[in-house]
């Protein structure tokens, strides 16, 4: 975690801006998609943070960049201001955003006490199609007939918590639904084993920019991907085209499968959780107590 009051010279920053950059070009030439991949396209289109802002680098607050270069490369950028010999976030930004701040901590507190639950099986993709001639992904076949992909949900619970999700339910699919979530009960709902709340991660920590650092946001990036490939392996569609294997979750082989899968993405989320609220709850004493830093 970026310690309040950390003054980094320019041969410390830039050594980390560039060591950032690398990661990002290697992770965008891996997966920034211009042929419609439902896995790259969705962390470009979905989230909103566009490739020319992940490339920049944040420190985080707290922490000043020394030196003429950081002077000129961050002055201009939304929620920094120049303070002695260099730049940093300042302390009226943090406070123009204190109530996404309290939100995303209320949010990932709420999320971190709850039991994960392993068991909606990803069948949101199916609900999204479910009795329906629509689909999202129009570009792309389904793996079985429409028959066969509505018998499907008929034959499990849906047991969706994520409200961003379950609001592209098709209205059969949603009225199976185990319960309602909302907008304003997010809060209620979500758990840390969804796959979609381990990826929206990603958006709690890019709409903080710059409060949060860049290194988290990008590990939280990476963790978006690897659940969104799981999110889409199991999905009703036909991925072998992309060279995606499919998680057959209409068989109970593939249902222990995707459990598995599901585990695995919750275990790796949860220090990144942790990180976040952490970050949260620092800039909340710092708006509460004042600005006391002092760089060294």
């Amino acid at each position: 975690m970026p310690e309040c009051g950390a003054r980094l010279e320019p041969e410390h920053w830039m050594a980390r801006a560039e060591e950032y950059s690398r990661r990002v070009e290697t992770f965008l030439s891996r997966h920034r998609s211009r042929g419609g991949n439902p896995v790259g396209d969705f962390l470009f289109t979905y989230y909103s943070l566009r490739p020319r802002q992940l490339r920049c680098w944040h420190p985080g607050f707290g922490v000043l960049l020394a030196g003429d270069d950081a002077v000129r490369h961050y002055r201009s950028r939304r929620g920094y201001t120049v303070r002695r010999d260099g730049v940093t976030v300042s302390e009226n930004h943090l406070r123009s955003r204190l109530d996404t701040v309290r939100f995303v901590a209320r949010l990932l507190r709420a999320t971190a006490r709850r039991s994960a639950r392993l068991d909606c099986f990803g069948l949101h993709e199916w609900a999204m199609v479910y009795r329906s001639e629509a689909v999202r992904h129009s570009h792309i076949p389904l793996r079985l007939s429409r028959s066969a992909t509505d018998a499907v949900v008929e034959s499990m619970p849906l047991r969706c918590s994520h409200f961003d999700a379950f609001r592209f339910f098709t209205a059969p699919a949603a009225a199976r639904n185990d319960g309602t979530p909302g907008r304003a009960t997010q809060p209620d709902w979500e758990q840390p084993g969804c796959l979609h709340a381990n990826m929206d991660l990603y958006k709690w920590c890019y709409k903080l920019i710059p409060l949060v650092d860049s290194d988290l946001l990008f590990d939280c990036l990476e963790l978006a991907a690897a659940a969104r490939e799981i999110d889409m392996r199991a999905s009703p569609y036909d991925l072998s085209g992309y060279g995606y294997s499919p998680i057959t979750v209409e068989h109970r082989a593939g249902r222990a499968e995707f459990v598995r899968c599901q585990r695995l993405i919750a275990q790796r989320a949860a220090p990144l959780r942790t990180a976040l609220l952490a970050r949260c709850d620092q800039l909340l004493r710092v708006a509460e107590n004042g600005d006391d830093t002092t760089y060294r």
